[in-house]
């Protein structure tokens, strides 16, 4: 009975935590290795699993909300609760509610309004969904400047639940007359409404409306983009401006993006976009960046990781598909600082599978060689980030280090690396072919026989969804894999990997769940 009990405990962490993989790295797009409907395998594949972690796992579906998921598969979460609040207690569509409205406090509202609109054509127009619906919109901190910027959004929303727009409650009479009764006013109190309503034949007024807005109206008047972009920029938002920037500096066309307050993840992929003299060029202030980034996302974590080894995939693969441009890579390299700042000062190694020992000019190139580099990972040397591990080159260490980030001499603080890492963290998308299988074989191994009490934290995570499997590839059995879509995630996502190694049952994966749902919701601290 206890056998029994403890394997369906152990089916049950599975499949959640195969869901959860899903939920943070597939987002419908195509994959390096998908064909031409790797986008429709990617929606198939997450069809499935949406339905099936809904029927069987109800409370995990929703509590999915307060993890580090993407977007798209937040939305889809929210629709498909909605559209089943009828297989819920009570008690559970309570929590739902809590959960649906924290996540659309912290969706893009355009991803919200497009939600909305999946609502309406699904038919779903319950008094608990047209709440939640009105609720959202009476937060929006302006509904004239989402009429403006967002417009079949909102009308699509105030229609679905009625939304009134009585006498004095400003500005929802003038929202209404514009979005339904168009031209019907000479003009609108509303600056924003109005700028739109002037817009259509003075110059002067496009770069009042909002930046996408905007972009219609300069290319109806004529007007040269340099000079669109200098009079709108004071009006746009922090990733309107950073695309921009990025965009123009990228081309060498105008001035640099404004690295300081871009995200790590962002920050990767601009660099490597750069072309690689630009980069060589640049080497101190983009490095200066990425660690700067690292720290900010390592929060409180910092420095608490112990030795940190890594190994890197920057194999051809890494290169992503052409609806997701180099960003495997990307999640590498922001991995790659983020694990330094993570890992005690001159405790980090970091290995790339091409042997590049110069992470800000990694590209994607040759095979995939992860047992080869797992292997130089575990093994005990002397000495602590030698050059061809830390990634940087002599340049790129930290103040008072010697080539590759390590103290003076070639050693790391606490003297020679005698003993392995605490931590083997590897980046990669699970491909591994040079020769095929032997990660899987290496990890077996240090585990079995070499580290069976698990002296070393091995994780693997893994940026890119196999539709295919329903999940995230896996190098063995042994090792817990996590799905990785912003290496932001990476400490949280290690702590949830931890329950893929079997030697945790349901109870204690639900509790880890409940924690997140209190916090997300702000119902408690989440201690």
């Amino acid at each position: 009975m206890n056998t029994s009990e403890s394997l369906a405990d152990l089916v049950a962490a599975e499949d959640v935590l195969l869901f959860v993989n899903a939920a943070i790295t597939a987002t419908g797009q195509r994959e390096f290795r998908s064909g031409v409907s790797g986008g429709m395998d990617q929606q198939l594949s997450l069809d499935f699993l949406h339905t099936y972690v809904r029927v069987n796992y109800r409370r995990v579906y929703a509590a999915s909300l307060a993890l580090d998921i993407n977007d798209h598969n937040a939305a889809r979460i929210v629709l498909a609760l909605l559209e089943s609040a009828g297989e819920a207690g009570a008690e559970e569509r309570r929590v739902e509610g809590r959960l649906i409205a924290a996540r659309l406090a912290v969706l893009p509202p355009q991803r919200v309004y497009r939600l909305f609109g999946a609502v309406r054509r699904a038919g779903i127009n319950n008094r608990r969904t047209r709440a939640i619906m009105r609720d959202w919109l009476a937060a929006r901190p302006d509904l004239g400047h989402d009429a403006v910027k967002y417009r079949n959004g909102v009308k699509t929303a105030a229609r679905h639940v009625h939304l009134r727009c009585p006498p004095g409650a400003e500005p929802l009479p003038e929202v209404g007359a514009f979005l339904f009764r168009p031209g019907k006013l000479p003009r609108y109190a509303h600056p924003l409404l109005d700028a739109w309503r002037r817009a259509h034949y003075e110059q002067g007024a496009v770069a009042e409306v909002p930046f996408t807005v905007a972009e219609g109206f300069a290319a109806r008047h004529g007007m040269k983009r340099a000079v669109f972009l200098e009079r709108a920029a004071p009006r746009m938002t922090r990733l309107e401006r950073l695309r921009t920037q990025e965009q123009r500096a990228v081309e060498g066309l105008g001035p640099d993006a404004d690295l300081a307050v871009m995200p790590l993840t962002r920050l990767a992929l601009y660099v490597l976009a750069l072309p690689f003299e630009r980069r060589v060029a640049r080497r101190a202030e983009l490095t200066g960046a990425l660690r700067t980034a690292a720290r900010r996302a390592a929060g409180e974590h910092a420095g608490s990781w112990g030795r940190v080894h890594a190994v890197l995939d920057d194999s051809f693969s890494s290169s992503g598909s052409g609806q997701k441009r180099r960003r495997p890579l990307a999640v590498a390299l922001a991995c790659h600082y983020l694990l330094e700042a993570l890992a005690a000062p001159g405790a980090y190694r970091g290995l790339w599978t091409s042997g590049r020992d110069d992470a800000l000019l990694v590209r994607p190139w040759g095979p995939t060689p992860l047992g080869m580099r797992i292997l130089d990972a575990l093994e005990p040397g002397p000495g602590g980030g030698e050059p061809d591990g830390s990634g940087d080159g002599e340049q790129d260490g930290p103040v008072g280090a010697g080539p590759g980030g390590t103290e003076p001499g070639g050693t790391e603080p606490d003297g020679p690396r005698s003993t392995a890492p605490d931590r083997l963290v590897i980046v990669s998308d699970g491909w591994d072919n040079a020769p095929a299988g032997l990660a899987g074989e290496v990890l077996r191994v240090w585990r079995q026989r070499l580290d069976p009490g698990r002296r070393t934290a091995v994780v693997h995570l893994n940026p890119v969804y196999d539709a295919g499997g329903f999940d995230v590839r896996r190098l063995t059995t042994g090792v817990p894999t996590a799905g990785i879509r912003d290496a932001e995630d990476l400490p949280a996502l290690v702590e949830i990997a931890r329950f893929a190694e079997g030697r945790t049952g349901t109870a204690e994966l639900y509790a880890y769940l409940d924690r997140r749902v209190a916090r997300f919701t702000g119902e408690g601290d989440g201690s």
